[in-house]
């Protein structure tokens, strides 16, 4: 027998014998490994978290900054590589990375390599699963892997020497944690009253016998009677306000987590039975209350809530009773957000949301767990059925998590806050668009409280619109387009116009006493908006660029930015919808405000002209009041004035004119206020006596002038209150049409009601005849 064969078949006697046992210790090796890594990088964060949280004694955190080539160019890229093609090498050197993805091999540790090779010589990868990745880093105790305790009692029975080794070397791979149903808050509960630590061995001894057997006499009365009454809740009550009873803020999360699960069905397969029975509206009330109130206050009792010398909040979480605690705030935390989601009411979402604020100092070293938390928050911040006051407090616990959060929960509450505002704008109609700008006013201020995070999300989700431009404009197809023209894309720059808006004015820049890192992005942002304003030049697309056109005209007049605007608003006068003449309609007039694309039965009608030209007026009195006062204002307004005339000659014309007499009046007024502001500003420009470079006196003329008193200022406030008033008459008819349409519902819906009532009594009297007809019969009868 050669050599070869001798081998084939000592390794088909390794593979039926041995093989199996060999993968079985290879496999528990690498778990118990795994296990210690996971363990270790748990300290590791844990210390790092302890340390942020603590902060240094000037309240400065380290600023720990890559120099690889990701952060050259997302981080530090400038404006100017960003739009000269910068953003495409980011996305190709993503995709790269992206295919490089997939399923990771795994280096095998040498023994494991000797061993293969000594033992069966078979080419077998045998691997245990890869080590947590950093981006698991937030996972809790609870998502730790490791085998099960029937698995290591089988491996105790087939092997028992290998068990013994795990049991000398790592008695941890052992050990089982069947305390996840908050029984561990009992042991802190025995020294409740006296401080353990004075107390004799014995004395304790006794005491932590006492209480485990007046719990287990608490686990027994349940099953007997399980449903919870009011006495309960109240002794709970008077538990945790008078001794901040432990044990009694356990029974209250079991039972508070009872009731958030309350319209499950008991009777579906894999729920376990529910601890506490509660069949009584007041007994539901009262748990809510207690729940929602007290166990934030018993926890910071026991956990007190401490601030670091940057004055940031934080709790010891290296202790004992924090560890053993976390079980009771992790049941609680889930059972808010499960209850979250079958409220409706807005007393109780208000109450429900706002117990959030003081436990989150507690939640930020479970990352998963503020993840989930800051979506369900989000959720309601951002449904368009939320009240206004829901939207405001849960806004509040956003900006909570903000401030006291690290880069990593800041940079998750923001973009889920961003993700929330896009899904939360796709319906806009004059029932939500208040909300909508409540949550654009409201997100904006999350930018602002962490510069760097700020920035770094801010760049990001700009250049993903920048992206999905680049796509429509790019791709040929017909529908293309539809990425960029929707109310989320337009809500989005105008979100981001805010955010501008609201921290690189220069007054908040004062403040501060530095330039906000936010500035940079004011030029990749106009060149996005220009970009989309102008990706589909058509009369039905008006209504989208008068909404960019206001964006920008707020990003210029917060930071004082020249965004040339003018030529973008004259486009839409030079246009065809508005250089022929309009024919009549009965249309009524066309709402811009809720309305991104205008019908087609709307075009080459007067109305839709007269509602245009009423725009582009306004828009361009807005545009040149900002510079009304520069030194540079006649120069700036001639080519307007110019264009202005040359248009205006056209349409006066007999043979081609649009025949607009209304149009034709507003832009004569406009052209004669510019002259007059030019002519005002020329006045007093003949009196200085510097040059232009000398910048200081330049900005120093255009303070010495009240707007509001320029011809142009004076002009643009009264055309102001003109439209409010407008404004202010068209939504009271709205909503006294509103209010009818109700009216009118209701009322039909009572008439159905009400005829299927008399429906009813009719077949009633009907049946009671035939009934009176039998009973008359049998009369008949006997009387026979």
């Amino acid at each position: 027998m050669g050599p070869g064969k001798k081998n084939l078949k000592a390794t088909k006697k390794f593979e039926k014998n041995h093989l199996k046992g060999v993968l079985d210790k290879r496999k528990a090796v690498a778990k118990i490994k795994q296990r210690q890594q996971v363990k270790d990088k748990k300290q590791a964060r844990r210390a790092k978290d302890a340390e942020f949280f603590k902060g240094t004694d000037d309240g400065s955190t380290p600023d720990k900054r890559s120099n690889g080539a990701k952060g050259k160019q997302s981080g530090e890229m400038s404006i100017d590589d960003f739009f000269r093609g910068g953003f495409e090498e980011i996305i190709d050197s993503k995709e790269s990375k992206a295919g490089k993805l997939g399923k990771r091999k795994r280096s095998k540790p040498k023994e494991d390599e000797e061993e293969m090779s000594d033992g069966s010589g078979s080419g077998v990868d045998i691997g245990g699963p890869p080590a947590a990745s950093e981006s698991e880093d937030g996972s809790e105790d609870d998502d730790e892997g490791g085998m099960s305790k029937e698995t290591m009692d089988k491996l105790a029975e087939k092997d028992p020497e290998f068990y013994k080794f795990l049991k000398d070397n790592d008695p941890e791979a052992l050990d089982f944690d069947d305390d996840a149903d908050l029984a561990e808050v009992d042991e802190l509960s025995a020294g409740e009253d006296e401080d353990e630590d004075e107390q004799p061995k014995k004395k304790k001894q006794k005491k932590a016998k006492a209480a485990a057997a007046e719990q287990d006499q608490e686990d027994k009365e349940p099953s007997q009677s399980n449903e919870l009454t009011q006495s309960t809740v109240a002794s709970w009550r008077k538990a945790m306000e008078e001794k901040n009873s432990l044990r009694a803020a356990r029974q209250v999360v079991l039972a508070f987590r009872c009731a958030a699960h309350l319209n499950e069905d008991e009777n579906d397969e894999g729920e376990t039975q529910q601890r506490w029975a509660i069949n009584s509206p007041e007994v539901y009330n009262d748990i809510l209350v207690l729940a929602l109130k007290q166990i934030p206050v018993v926890m910071n009792h026991h956990l007190p809530i401490k601030e670091s010398a940057s004055g940031r909040p934080y709790v010891q979480m290296e202790t004992k009773k924090f560890k053993t605690l976390s079980l009771l705030l992790k049941s609680y935390t889930s059972s808010i957000m499960y209850l979250l989601g079958t409220l409706s009411d807005d007393k109780t979402l208000k109450l429900t949301l706002s117990s959030l604020t003081p436990i989150l100092p507690y939640l930020l070293s479970f990352k998963k767990l503020v993840k989930a938390l800051s979506k369900a928050v989000v959720n309601f911040w951002a449904q368009p059925a939320s009240s206004e006051t829901t939207r405001i407090t849960a806004f509040l616990v956003l900006r909570r998590l903000v401030v006291i959060g690290d880069k990593g929960i800041r940079e998750t509450v923001l973009k889920a806050t961003y993700q929330g505002l896009v899904q939360g704008s796709r319906v806009t109609n004059h029932n939500t668009i208040e909300g909508i700008n409540l949550m654009k006013n409201s997100a904006a201020e999350l930018w602002g409280i962490d510069p760097t995070v700020g920035y770094t999300t801010a760049f990001t989700f700009i250049r993903q619109l920048a992206i999905h431009l680049r796509n429509s404009i790019v791709n040929n197809k017909n529908d293309s387009f539809r990425m960029v023209y929707n109310w989320q894309f337009t809500h989005s720059l105008d979100f981001w116009s805010c955010v501008l808006a609201e921290h690189c004015s220069p007054l908040k820049e004062a403040e501060a006493g530095k330039e906000s890192q936010l500035k940079l992005l004011i030029y990749p942002l106009v060149q996005v908006t220009l970009g989309a304003m102008r990706l589909i030049p058509t009369a039905i697309y008006f209504p989208l660029r008068f909404h960019l056109v206001r964006s920008l005209l707020r990003t210029s007049r917060a930071t004082g930015t020249y965004i040339p605007l003018a030529s973008p608003i004259l486009e839409v006068l030079s246009s065809a919808e508005m250089k022929k003449a309009p024919k009549a309609t009965t249309l009524k007039a066309f709402d811009f405000a809720v309305a991104y694309k205008a019908p087609k039965s709307y075009l080459r009608t007067r109305i839709y002209q007269d509602n245009v030209g009423e725009q582009i007026v306004e828009l361009l009195g807005e545009f040149f009041l900002l510079w009304s006062t520069s030194i540079a204002f006649p120069e700036l307004a001639l080519p307007v004035i110019i264009q202005l005339k040359r248009w205006l000659k056209q349409a006066r014309s007999k043979s081609q004119g649009n025949k607009n007499a209304k149009l034709v009046s507003q832009l004569v007024t406009l052209v004669q206020k510019l002259e007059a502001n030019a002519k005002f500003i020329e006045e007093r420009r003949a009196k200085v006596d510097f040059a232009p470079k000398d910048r200081a006196q330049v900005d120093a003329f255009s303070r010495d002038f009240d707007v509001a008193k320029t011809p142009l200022g004076a002009y643009v406030v009264n055309q102001r209150k003109a439209r409010e008033e407008k404004n202010r008459m068209l939504e009271e008819a709205r909503k006294e049409e509103e209010r009818k349409r109700r009216e009118d519902e209701k009322g039909a819906a009572e008439y159905e009601s009400n005829e299927e009532m008399e429906v009813d009594d009719e077949d009633g009297i009907d049946e009671e005849e035939d009934d009176d007809e039998v009973e008359l019969e049998g009369d008949d009868e006997d009387s026979e």
